[in-house]
Parts: structure tokens; C-alpha cells; sequence
């Protein structure tokens, strides 16, 4: 399979092992809002990041899950040892909510490392990610969901060693008000996707996606000193500045760094696009 093949939102590829492993949101059953048959996540695998394996099926929502439909944005992470799927559910009666899953391989069956999500349970919240701290402590970071609080943020909870349990607080990260080139979708400022990358230089980065005059963009903001406890300074270039986002980084095993992201940001045409980026002068630009 090509690109133009795959129908996946939030792409998300992790080279391991001398493959390319792709996970994304199924563009068929994406906005569904019942539970209905088709709600899992599947892999792509690549030797090349043009040539394309058929979908491989890595989840399965079992009858006991809590989690019935809008089954979104996997990431998968490799820690300790074993790769950790952070993914965003929904039920009836039940805010929406990342939930982490794990598996020994990339492309093999992931399963609830808990039985409740990682974000808090009065909250509706998606798109979480994991940030390993300079201290080595884990940290997943997410969207407050602009639908519950109209100004959409991103915050940060403290994780045990295993991700198992939150061991903090909620703490803001910043809001999607506030970079000066931040628009309203309808009524609210979105927040999407947060990601964070490590510059060639120590320069730590996150990239997320919100709303401008143009439409959906992919963004990057930069931390003050390094870290997650940080400033985040929202004065560096859109890495898109039209119809596409929710993307990451990644490097390739040839040394070159990616973003990927899908476009365009409506169903069912989305489909992942690879643009290589550098950094300069402190901030990502597209090549």
C-alpha cells in the first residue's frame, strides 16, 4: 500500500528493529458515535516509508473494555522495554479519556495496562502522550477538550514508574488561546495532538494543532529551559499552515527527521503526509 491507499487520522510511525510501524485513527469508523463493529487500531509496516504492508489489526475493544466508539489518535511508545499505546476512548455516561495499553512488540496485541484511563475521570480529555522528564520520571500530556471548557489547554500529570497510576495533580501547560495567531472553531480555541521532540541541540519542543484563519495547522512551541516545567513560547513558524495537522516527529534509520501528519483535516480523504524537517536557529522548518 501507498499513502494515497491508507484513510487514517493522527498518524503516528515508530522505526524499530529496521521497520517502519504505522498507527493512526480508521478513517471509516472515526466519528461514529455508537459502538459498532470495526472499532480497533491497526499497524502499517515498512521497509521504506513509501511501500506499505496491509492493515495488521493490534486492538480489539473486548465486550469487558470501557470504551465504546470514537476509538482515536494511538501513539506508541517504546519504554522500559515494551512498546505503551496511549489512545483516546469514549462510552455513554462516561467523559472521553486516554487510556494506555501495552504490548511486547510494536505490531503485536495491545492490552489495558489498567481497568480507568490515565487523564482525570471528570475531565473530558484526549490525544495523550508521554514525556520522559530530565529526572527520568514518566509524564503523560493532554488536551482538556475545548467541548467541555470552551478554551481548550494542555496539561501535564505526573505517572508512576510503570504508568499505571497518575501520582500528581493536573498542571496547565499553556491554552489554545494563547499563541497570537490562535483562532476560534465556531465558539472555542481547540487543542489537538500534542507531541514533544528533542532538537539536535537540547532544544525541547511541542508540537500540537489548532485552528488559524487558514484552517487546521500543525504548530510547534518551544520550552524556556529545556524541560516540561518550562514556558512554552508560541513565537516560532507553523509547521502547516493549512488543512493538515495532528502529526509527529520521528527520525528515519538514514539519520533524516520527519514530520508526519494527515491532510486534508476532513473525512474520508485524510491521508498521511511525510515532509522531512531541520532544525535552525531555534526553531522546525520544513525542508
Amino acid at each position: 500500500m501507498k499513502f494515497a491507499d491508507i484513510n487514517i487520522r493522527d498518524p503516528f510511525i515508530v522505526p524499530e528493529n529496521g521497520k517502519y510501524y504505522m498507527y493512526g485513527t480508521r478513517g471509516s469508523t472515526c466519528w461514529i458515535s455508537e459502538k459498532a463493529p470495526g472499532m480497533g487500531f491497526d499497524v502499517y509496516i515498512s521497509d521504506d516509508l513509501e511501500n506499505w504492508s496491509d492493515p495488521i489489526s493490534v486492538f480489539e475493544a473486548s465486550d469487558d473494555f470501557w470504551g465504546t466508539h470514537n476509538f482515536w489518535a494511538p501513539e506508541v511508545h517504546k519504554y522500559n522495554g515494551k512498546f505503551y499505546m496511549f489512545a483516546s476512548f469514549i462510552c455513554e455516561g462516561r467523559n472521553r479519556a486516554t487510556q494506555i495499553l501495552v504490548s511486547d512488540t510494536p505490531d503485536g496485541k495491545f492490552v489495558p495496562i489498567s481497568d480507568s484511563p490515565a487523564t482525570p475521570p471528570e475531565w473530558m480529555c484526549l490525544d495523550g502522550t508521554l514525556y520522559v522528564d530530565k529526572n527520568n520520571k514518566p509524564h503523560i500530556v493532554f488536551c482538556h477538550e475545548h467541548l467541555q471548557i470552551d478554551n481548550g489547554t494542555i496539561c501535564e500529570i505526573e505517572l508512576s514508574e510503570d504508568l499505571t497510576t497518575p501520582v500528581s495533580e493536573p498542571r496547565l501547560l499553556f491554552k489554545g488561546s494563547d499563541p497570537w495567531w490562535a483562532r476560534k472553531n465556531y465558539h472555542n480555541y481547540v487543542t489537538d495532538g500534542p507531541f514533544f521532540y528533542r532538537g539536535d541541540n537540547g532544544n525541547l519542543y511541542l508540537i500540537w494543532s489548532s485552528f488559524n484563519d487558514t484552517g487546521y495547522v500543525q504548530a510547534v512551541c518551544r520550552s524556556d529551559n529545556g524541560d516540561i516545567t518550562g514556558n512554552f513560547d508560541h513565537n516560532l513558524p507553523l509547521l502547516a499552515e493549512k488543512d493538515g495537522g495532528h502529526g509527529m516527529i520521528f527520525k528515519s534509520f538514514e539519520g533524516k527527521t520527519y514530520l508526519v501528519l494527515h491532510r486534508p483535516n476532513s473525512n474520508p480523504n485524510e491521508r498521511p503526509v511525510l515532509t522531512e524537517i531541520i532544525e535552525k536557529d531555534g526553531h522546525l522548518e520544513t525542508v
